[in-house]
């Protein structure tokens, strides 16, 4: 005897194998350096505050089948006047398996998406990198990535003399 009664209806259909399905197969540190050129005398603790120059990427690579190597890029440069105090450059990627996403929505999800999910991992890497440098960590604020790729298309739009399809103007 079975526990469910049996009402002759047929199951409603799956479609679950149609649905776009993301997974993070890895992440990874592909490329860490960090300079300390000045040390021991920038190390010094009555030296006032360097100034930093920040510079972030995102860039995507397919790989074999469904899967793609996303690597964020981040590049510090702090200094003290002319002198540098520190560079640190980190490549952190993730490998990430894309299935059932059509070509439209393939791009933001691999230039936003999965960025936004391995960033906090990529953020603790170069934070302990320029703690263990022998200088404070440094703590980078959350990234709009969205933001990002918002600019990169209007950039590439501007450069191709078109309007994003809404009709707005490219946003500098």
């Amino acid at each position: 005897m079975a526990d469910t009664p049996e009402t002759g209806a047929t199951p409603p259909q799956n479609n679950e194998q149609n649905l776009p399905q993301m997974r993070i197969l890895a992440q990874y540190i592909k490329d860490l350096s960090f300079e300390n050129p000045g040390a021991p005398a920038t190390l010094r603790s009555n030296q006032t505050q360097p100034s930093i120059d920040l510079n972030i990427d995102v860039q995507a690579k397919a790989l074999e089948g469904n899967s793609y190597e996303v690597a964020i890029i981040m590049s510090a440069r702090a200094q003290r006047g002319e002198e540098t105090t520190f560079i640190c450059e980190l490549t952190y990627c993730g490998l990430f398996d894309l299935v059932n996403f059509d070509d439209v929505s393939r791009q933001p999800m691999l230039l936003v998406e999965c960025p936004r999910l391995i960033f906090p991992y990529a953020r603790r890497v170069f934070a302990d990198a320029t703690r263990d440098g022998g200088f404070p960590p440094l703590m980078l604020e959350p990234i709009d990535f969205a933001g990002l790729y918002r600019q990169q298309l209007a950039k590439q739009q501007a450069a191709a003399g078109t309007t994003p399809p809404n009709g707005d103007a490219p946003v500098q």
